[in-house]
């Protein structure tokens, strides 16, 4: 069933949705080399029931963890746990909160120290990909719209393979809910788009193949030919024009830019 969100809803929706941005940018304080996954997690879960809020994931579906923490060749659901972040790696952190009833899920791509440049162009092109996703997230559009906008910029344009196996999904009192919305598809096609949806939009792209698995704990999934995959996600209300990304990636990036400074100026 797809829900149509009073403004009121979609205003409460939006408080989780930015609890979820600022959990990220708490995240993005203390990535370094050297912090283990596991300890991000703990912060995580400690920030969010602070604000009053629940993590969306811990225990959904059996899921045992606040955030998915993916590094590298790991596409999405990753596992914290002892790994310890390296110079290099990238590291994709996936979280939801739930508050006043709503749920909010918004994911982000991290650089950890110098990652190489053909990397850093990966995670260039699926955050931009995001954000043509949701531009035509607007009514009279359809699901298509949004999927053939993510896959294009991606894959026909950058010849990167888009994952097939997952996709984006409603949100609002559940945490997935119809429609689906694919990384992938034909402009015109599927479920038409009204204003007051709320959509999490989130391109999972791969540097090289498209072809996924999952590890034995049934929950990671990872790409087959081991090279890094980058993932961003917006909570996003489907508007008369454009979509509104609910989430905000402009305080996750506030603190990105002042490690950077702080780096420039540690080795300066």
């Amino acid at each position: 069933m797809i829900h149509i969100r009073s403004t009121q809803e979609i205003e409460t929706i939006r408080k989780s949705a930015l609890l979820v941005s600022a959990t990220l940018a708490e995240v993005a304080k203390m990535l370094k080399p050297g912090i283990t996954t596991l300890s991000i997690d703990a912060m995580a879960e400690t920030f969010i029931r602070d604000n009053g809020a629940t993590p969306s994931f811990k225990g959904y579906h059996g899921f045992p963890f606040s955030l998915c923490i993916s590094v590298n060749d790991v596409v999405v659901h990753g596992f914290p746990g002892a790994y310890e972040l390296k110079d290099g790696d990238i590291i994709s952190v996936d979280c939801g909160c739930y508050m006043n009833g709503y749920h909010g899920d918004s994911a982000y791509t991290f650089a950890i120290g110098n990652v190489k440049p053909e990397t850093l162009k990966l995670m260039r092109i699926t955050k931009e990909s995001l954000f043509l996703g949701v531009e035509q997230a607007k009514e009279h559009n359809r699901v298509g719209d949004i999927s053939y906008a993510v896959e294009y910029h991606t894959n026909r344009v950058n010849g990167y393979g888009v994952v097939r196996d997952l996709v984006g999904h409603g949100v609002g009192k559940n945490l997935h809910e119809d429609p689906q919305v694919p990384n992938w598809g034909r402009r015109g096609d599927g479920k038409k788009l009204k204003e007051g949806m709320v959509l999490a939009i989130e391109p999972m792209i791969n540097m090289g193949t498209r072809e996924v698995y999952t590890r034995e704990d049934k929950w990671t999934v990872a790409t087959v030919d081991h090279k890094p995959s980058a993932h961003f996600e917006h909570t996003t209300a489907v508007r008369k024009n454009k979509g509104e990304p609910l989430s905000d990636f402009s305080i996750i990036e506030s603190v990105e830019r002042l490690n950077t400074e702080l780096n420039t100026s540690y080795y300066s």
